[in-house]
């Protein structure tokens, strides 16, 4: 198994370059949501990704519905500035998928209202309103994997 991001609708391809490589170094899933706001061989996206492509499990799919369909025994993990648990009040398990929105306008209500459960903020100080989704992305999957030990990693 493994730990799995998914990206809905993101927008910047530096981040989602950059998301692919810590994807790469985790042995993290990829799950890009479409609409992209980018093309998938801009050079900005392949130049955060760096030369790691080869090692990053990427799935594409047309809807996050079709994520849920596909993968409907995961569990679900929304990121979102709206939450009121925090990241790190969660026990994450192998195979757990964390969701992240598009850069300017988060997670699209619906999802939210589904997922209100498992959604997680990261705490920061009320001068931003949010953090990089890169960044945000990193935070998570890395404290996850230190609660599972960091399986496979040295």
């Amino acid at each position: 198994m493994a730990l799995h991001i998914v990206l809905v609708e993101p927008e910047i391809p530096a981040n989602t370059g950059n998301i692919a490589r810590t994807c790469a170094a985790t042995g993290t899933h990829l799950h890009l949501v479409h609409p992209l706001g980018f093309r998938t061989d801009d050079a900005t996206l392949k130049r955060a990704g760096l030369d790691y492509w080869h090692a990053v499990n990427i799935e594409y799919h047309n809807s996050f519905s079709e994520v849920l369909e596909k993968y409907q025994e995961g569990r679900f993990f929304y990121a979102t500035t709206k939450a009121k648990k925090r990241y790190s009040d969660f026990a994450f398990r192998d195979g757990d998928f964390f969701v992240f929105g598009k850069e300017t306008k988060g997670l699209p209500a619906e999802i939210l209202e589904a997922g209100q459960e498992t959604a997680m903020r990261m705490p920061m100080s009320e001068a931003v309103r949010s953090l990089n989704l890169s960044n945000s992305a990193a935070i998570v999957v890395y404290e996850a994997l230190r609660q599972l030990d960091f399986p496979q990693l040295f």
